[in-house]
């Protein structure tokens, strides 16, 4: 797909569901005591495999696209289902959540995926489910998928998870913790990567009904016997996909409005607008939106850890700035969808910019922009970040757009729709 540069952008845009969000409630809903009904939910090839893997294990889940809403009948805690077979493509959320969540059934569960999946880590997952009394293993690679969950209950106990690969290892266990028969305790080793996905994660627990005390994000006690209630629960609009339209204001000196996110969004990523300021961008918050203006952009230096969902955005941002960009605290990026630091490299240089790959991150200094056909190795983010380029240099060409269905199916479309101010 070759994008059509267009002059300064004047829109507003509401995205679809946070796909972090969405995921999270579905597994607390089908744990719950009672039905859930989901309002906003992302509908797309991550959320579609979370939601058949849950069916799989006995969860009714009902789908209203007209309405975005998912109803879900939540079983009290119980999988009553025999052993399954269970496919994740390569949601990282999915395998990652639904290993813990299995233990709590009965037989022996299979997580499998594709072959990129196979090459992303979960070792450090399966080892603190072994220590809570798990009979959990890596079938193949040790420390990649498939994973096998010999299952009899979550006995519960203390545990120790590293940090600094992925906060999702955390998340799962801290959402099937309290079905456990024993209370759990569970200790962060290291960096904690990304931790406004796990405040996420307590906060989406919460609103279910369950509100875990913890010491700043390294400890957390989770009391045996507590259960998540039914509940009606609205999903926000997904701020890591806001970000491709507020790097769009910046990139073309227009200005976008983001509908349905704020400052006080469950979500680390609206942060990201603070980065774009630090570049020479305006930001004016709502109650209910953001609105973003470009003005003269400047290179910065930024430690991209807490959201490192839009570091590819700030990359292709970073093309158009008055000096180079330094992106730090990023290395796990590495094990996403791809190896995000390396491909992001590959494809800068393809555009004209010097790129310097760092342990944790990476130096972007701009050069002279040209067109470019852009490879996004099944990776959604790069298709969308990348693309962002084309709106002022022609000759970009998205290879294999069609992989932006993992979180937003639609995203071409809500882009095109800039043209004519959303």
């Amino acid at each position: 797909m070759e994008i059509t540069p267009i002059g300064p952008v004047r829109a507003t845009v509401r995205p679809p569901g946070s796909k972090s969000i969405t995921n999270r409630a579905m597994v607390c809903a089908a744990l719950a005591d009672g039905t859930s009904t989901l309002v906003g939910a992302l509908d797309s090839e991550d959320t579609q495999v979370m939601a058949e893997a849950l069916r799989q294990l006995g969860i009714g889940i009902d789908h209203d696209a007209a309405t975005q809403t998912l109803t879900i009948q939540g079983q009290g805690g119980k999988l009553a289902v025999p052993p399954a077979e269970i496919y994740v493509a390569n949601s990282g959320t999915t395998i990652r959540f639904l290993a813990a969540m299995v233990s709590l059934g009965n037989g022996v569960f299979r997580l499998d995926g594709t072959p990129r999946m196979r090459e992303r880590p979960i070792g450090d997952l399966v080892q603190s489910l072994r220590q809570l009394g798990v009979d959990a293993r890596c079938e193949a690679a040790e420390g990649f998928p498939p994973v096998l969950i010999n299952a009899a209950g979550l006995p519960g106990g203390d545990a120790a998870i590293r940090g600094d690969v992925s906060s999702q290892f955390l998340s799962g266990l801290l959402m099937a913790a309290p079905y456990a028969r024993r209370p759990v305790t569970l200790k962060v080793i290291g960096t904690l990567v990304s931790q406004p996905y796990v405040q996420m994660t307590l906060a989406v627990m919460k609103a279910f009904g369950i509100d875990l005390p913890h010491d700043e994000l390294r400890r957390f006690s989770v009391s045996a016997g507590e259960h998540y209630r039914g509940c009606r629960y609205a999903i926000e609009p997904d701020a890591s996909a806001a970000s491709y339209f507020f790097a769009a204001a910046a990139i073309t000196g227009g200005e976008v409005t983001v509908e349905g996110l704020s400052r006080a969004s469950l979500q680390g990523d609206v942060a990201f607008v603070e980065v774009l300021a630090r570049m020479g961008c305006r930001v004016v918050h709502g109650d209910d939106r953001i609105t973003v203006s470009g003005g003269k952009l400047r290179g910065i230096t930024t430690d991209m850890n807490a959201i490192s969902d839009t570091v590819q955005t700030l990359a292709a941002v970073a093309l158009f700035a008055d000096g180079p960009t330094t992106i730090s605290g990023v290395g796990h990026i590495r094990h996403k969808e791809t190896d995000r630091i390396g491909a992001l490299a590959t494809e800068l240089r393809k555009l004209g910019a010097t790129v310097e790959e760092l342990a944790d991150g990476l130096r972007i200094a701009p050069g002279v922009l040209r067109g470019a056909a852009i490879d996004t190795y099944q990776d959604h983010r790069m298709a969308m970040s990348l693309s962002l380029v084309g709106l002022r240099q022609p000759g970009v060409v998205i290879r294999d757009p069609d992989c932006t269905a993992k979180t937003y199916p639609g995203f071409f479309d809500d882009l095109r729709k800039l043209e004519s101010g959303g």
